[in-house]
This record gives C-alpha cells, structure tokens and sequence, in this order.
C-alpha cells in the first residue's frame, strides 16, 4: 500500500458571517490513488467554521502552494518508451497529439513540474504502466 502524499498553506480569506479576517488551512493530497483538496476555516471573531473535503485546488491557491513549498518534479528513468508515457499523459489529461508531445519532452528532460502530490500522482500511473518515474521535491535536488 502507497502512502498518502500531500502538501500543505495557511492562508486567510474574509469570513463569510462577520467580516472579519478567517484563519484557512488547505492541503492537497494524493490518497487511493486521487488528488484531493481539502480546507478548513476558522473565524476568531464569531466562531464560525467550515471544513470542506475533496474539492479542486483553486488555481491561485496552487500557485501559492507552488512558491511556498517549491515545486516537485517528475523524473523518468532513461530507457523509458516515450509512447507508454504518452499514453498515461493522454488518459490523465486529455490532451491532443501536439499537447502531449510538448508535455513528453518536459518529462523526459526532467523539466515538468507541479506540487509533490500531482507529480507523485503521475509518477504512480506510470509506474502502473512500467515506466521507471519518481517525484522529487527541487530542494531534495
């Protein structure tokens, strides 16, 4: 069994009863084989909390997460067939012959990137399919 990979911000947003500044904590992770993003809110001045489990990742909220944390990158091994790994990119991300082929040439350099649990996501589906692929956080490098 894979253990559960995820990465974490604390971020602030106004609180929807008061007004007043809420304290957040989102984490994406990677759990049974699916990203996940899940927050939780708390307002000091009224009380009011929500949690929210198995959301999408709001994009400037990722990119946030991306410059607190750094991003991960994906790795592939060197004998790596560039059509199974084309394969797994078209099945995850829908993308068209000339989407893929620019994604690809980012994995096989060693250059495509993203929070630790996508690419740890991605690492999985290709191992899944036989291809050597591990994420790797860039401090780690």
């Amino acid at each position: 069994m894979e253990q559960t990979v995820f990465a974490s911000i604390r971020y602030s947003a106004s609180c929807q009863d008061c007004g007043a500044e809420l304290a957040c904590w989102g984490v994406q992770s990677l759990v049974n084989g699916s990203l996940r993003w899940d927050t939780e809110s708390r307002c000091p001045a009224c009380g009011h909390a929500v949690a929210a489990c198995g959301g999408d990742l709001p994009a400037e909220l990722r990119n946030r997460l991306l410059s607190e944390r750094g991003p991960a990158l994906l790795q592939v091994g060197p004998s790596a067939r560039n059509v199974v790994i084309m394969r797994v990119l078209r099945a995850e991300f829908g993308l068209d012959l000339v989407g893929v082929r620019a994604v690809l040439n980012e994995v096989v350099t060693g250059a495509y990137s993203g929070t630790m649990p996508e690419m740890e996501f991605l690492a999985r589906k290709l191992r899944a399919s036989g291809i050597d692929a591990v994420a790797v956080q860039s401090s780690e490098l």
